[in-house]
């Protein structure tokens, strides 16, 4: 993979990532603020990983290519 394309990745996944887990912190972090360091980012990578994978990226990924065609 050529430096700009992984640069392009790159941004992609922190365009969707930065705001994920503002979110997820934001409607869940007093609920977890009792819980040790590790179990909390077991919890918020349990569920962010799925979202990436599954929704978020494919979303953006089809949001470009939309506005990409139009």
């Amino acid at each position: 993979m050529k430096i700009k394309m992984k640069l392009v990745a790159a941004l992609k996944i922190w365009v969707v990532i930065y705001p994920s887990i503002l979110l997820f912190n934001v409607l869940f972090g007093a609920a977890l603020t009792g819980l040790p360091g590790y179990q909390r980012m077991f919890i918020l990578t349990l569920a962010l990983v799925p979202w990436m994978v599954f929704v978020a990226i494919p979303g953006l990924e089809r949001l470009l290519r939309k506005t990409k065609a139009d």
